[in-house]
């Protein structure tokens, strides 16, 4: 039933976005209609999208590794050395707040090419993560903890044997947010031009060439794979996690 609602949603707002490139935004050109964008992806191809859409998913998932597993070590370290939370969530903080187009020519300038990409998508990830993994951590049953105190159990057992259980299910909430905004994070990197192939670069070529229903095109291709992102880490989470939804193990 729910997927079901689902597409019918998805094919109400294509219905909506036809009506409105026909009526309200037919004289502008500015919004093409669907069958305009699927013809001109259709010309372009897998020999355009292919390529852009290769260099654009190897940095996010460069970038999602190198987001998220600092994130979760620094997680892990302000429960072991409680003193560093105040630091640590200070950063995380300064992390998400600092606009990448702010920061993107500064960093671009320091590290240049595709490290910049990878990069941006990092610091987009690392916040999200760490609050998942930090809130997950603290979420952990008393009774267990004091179980494994009782069997003479120190802090690292402790935290063996039920924290890192016990944050998984939000530990894997933030990384299902951190996908798509590490695909974002390369996308404003390549945007910025500090690389020569990717959705952001074919975006930024597109706009200035005003080729509508390939911007169109590209603009749907990384929702797309935002989306997939999203679903895999979600996937990944049912597996592991299937008692965050009451199933037995």
């Amino acid at each position: 039933m729910r997927r079901a609602q689902g597409l019918a949603g998805v094919l109400a707002l294509v219905v909506l976005w036809w009506l409105l490139a026909v009526t309200v935004f037919a004289g502008g050109g500015a919004v093409p209609t669907p069958w305009a964008v699927l013809a001109s992806m259709g010309d372009d191809g897998w020999a355009f999208y292919g390529p852009n859409l290769t260099a654009t998913v190897s940095a996010a998932a460069q970038g999602f590794l190198w987001g998220n597993g600092p994130a979760i070590g620094v997680a892990l370290l302000v429960l072991l050395v409680p003193r560093l939370e105040a630091v640590a969530t200070q950063l995380a903080v300064i992390s998400y707040c600092v606009p990448l187009l702010a920061i993107g020519p500064i960093v671009l300038v320091v590290f240049g090419g595709e490290a910049t990409v990878v990069f941006l998508a990092a610091i987009s990830v690392f916040f999200t993560t760490l609050i998942g993994a930090l809130l997950g951590l603290r979420s952990a049953d008393r009774a267990g903890l004091d179980l494994v105190t009782v069997y003479g159990g120190g802090r690292l057992a402790r935290l063996r044997y039920v924290q890192i259980i016990s944050a998984l299910p939000s530990t894997f909430a933030g990384l299902k947010i951190s996908a798509p905004s590490a695909l974002l994070g390369a996308i404003i990197g390549e945007y910025l031009g500090s690389n020569d192939q990717g959705l952001g670069v074919s975006l930024m070529i597109s706009q200035q060439q005003f080729q509508v229903p390939r911007t169109w095109g590209l603009a749907l291709v990384a929702g797309l794979v935002a989306g997939l992102g999203y679903a895999a880490v979600a996937l990944v989470a049912r597996v592991v996690t299937p008692w965050s939804r009451g199933e037995a193990q």
